[in-house]
């Protein structure tokens, strides 16, 4: 896409949109709010008893997305695909936390998304400080060497006078450490009695706990979203730029993160685009979140690459998605591949190492998850039902295959129903022609220099 293929549907938008021929100055500001293991629990996408008034406010005065997926369930592999516009099983930087020590590059013609913005002319940050009592973490999380620094600063008041900024701010609230012990610190908490569990997981005490403190976390985040805005406000930039909110993958909690269901890869996307945007639109469209790096570039008025994954959101002559596929590889030391299609009604999920059990050893999840440990005892006193005892199964099905609009939890695996046989073999299709299509290198061997961290 250029610059000229964008300008005839901006022609009434405001000055700062629709000079995206003219200087670098004249172009408009860009901010990613992203969220650290956040799926769409917010009062925004209709989920009950959070309070999420900032994110509220967001998605009324721009659009909200209701099928945004990232391309893995895990943060590194999806920011390495992010941040870079094609997909990471295609950079060969799937594997999380992979090539931190072994020197390895991008393939050529693959860069930083940060790189071509600052090229073009933007000043480009990675946010850390922005308020008094609220910050960004300054994650990047590549899994490859990057060839000079990935951001020029890390605030947008460090930029040139009239110099337009690209920005991202990362907050933790919903990542498992200590926002979770300063989330229960808020005055209001969240009752872990009046909460609605999904199926797959038993009624305990642990359980709704763990549960409860995510949802605090949440409440959180939005604390700090408000305050990063009000911060844009302040500084005089807020209505000249433009503004994505999106998780950096599914919730922090089983069956969420590192698996490729709903709750893993799922999040919120929120675009303000001032000018682009329409207040409290809505797109049910299957999206990508590498969709977000290729409309930051339309924004900027800089072309997409001839080899690019994402595509533009706010292009009429771009052709919606029907589907979007998603991949995990290996996540810390275990070991495992799994790929997704997803279109609006159906899941399709082929799992390339059935034999490996959900509930292989995984230290990260052992240590942060106390919801598997509850299921794993109340599994061996045979207190689990069915629905929750699948998740503790000694190996995965081939294939799984879900209705997500009559089972949105996907707990009943119609795989092997007849009745969806034709469907099956579609989806089967369009997996086999997107590895081939993209190059996915999921099976070829991991060095041992590369998954050493």
């Amino acid at each position: 896409m250029t610059r000229r293929d964008l300008l005839p549907a901006l022609t009434t938008a405001p000055a700062f949109v629709r000079t995206l021929s003219a200087a670098a100055q004249d172009r408009p500001n860009i901010l990613w709010i992203l969220a650290e293991d956040h799926g769409p629990q917010l009062g925004c996408y209709g989920f009950q008893g959070v309070r999420t008034p900032n994110l509220n406010r967001l998605a009324e005065e721009g659009v909200r997305f209701t099928r945004c997926h990232t391309t893995a369930p895990v943060c590194s592999a999806s920011r390495s695909g992010l941040n870079v516009g094609l997909y990471q099983t295609t950079t060969g930087t799937h594997h999380h936390r992979s090539h931190r020590k072994d020197g390895y590059r991008l393939p050529e013609g693959a860069r930083l998304l940060s790189h071509r913005m600052r090229d073009a002319g933007y000043f480009t940050a990675n946010v850390r400080q922005f308020a008094p009592n609220a910050r960004g973490e300054g994650k990047t999380d590549y899994n490859f060497t990057v060839d000079g620094p990935p951001f020029e600063g890390t605030h947008w008041n460090q930029r040139s006078k009239g110099q337009p900024f690209y920005a991202q701010v990362n907050l933790q609230a919903t990542h498992k450490g200590p926002a979770f012990v300063e989330a229960r610190k808020q005055k209001s908490l969240i009752d872990p009695a009046s909460l609605v569990l999904p199926p797959y997981w038993p009624d305990h005490p642990v359980v709704r706990n763990e549960y409860a403190n995510y949802l605090d976390c949440v409440n959180l985040l939005d604390e700090k979203v408000g305050i990063l805005l009000d911060t844009l406000k302040k500084d005089g930039v807020l209505e000249n730029t433009a503004i994505f909110f999106m998780g950096d993958n599914g919730r922090c909690l089983i069956r969420g993160k590192q698996w490729c269901y709903d709750a893993g890869t799922h999040v919120p996307l929120i675009a303000r685009i001032p000018g682009v945007t329409k207040a409290g639109a809505v797109r049910e469209d299957p999206v990508l979140s590498l969709d977000m790096t290729a409309s930051t570039l339309a924004l900027a008025g800089v072309a997409l690459p001839k080899e690019f994954h994402g595509q533009p959101l706010f292009d009429s002559k771009v052709r919606a998605r029907e589907y979007v596929v998603t991949a995990r590889d290996r996540c810390d030391m275990t070991m495992d591949r799994i790929r997704a299609v997803r279109d609006r009604r159906y899941s399709y999920i082929r799992n390339f190492m059935p034999e490996r059990p959900y509930t292989q050893y995984n230290e990260y999840i052992q240590q942060q998850y106390p919801t598997l440990a509850a299921m794993k005892e109340l599994y061996a006193q045979g207190k689990l039902n069915a629905v929750q005892s699948l998740f503790m199964a000694a190996r995965k099905p081939d294939v799984e295959f879900y209705d997500v609009q009559a089972d949105p939890h996907e707990v009943r695996n119609l795989a092997s129903d007849p009745a969806q046989r034709q469907r099956v073999a579609e989806f089967a299709g369009r997996l086999d022609r997107w590895m081939k299509e993209t190059g996915d290198r999921g099976g070829e061997p991991e060095s041992a220099e590369a998954s050493v961290i």
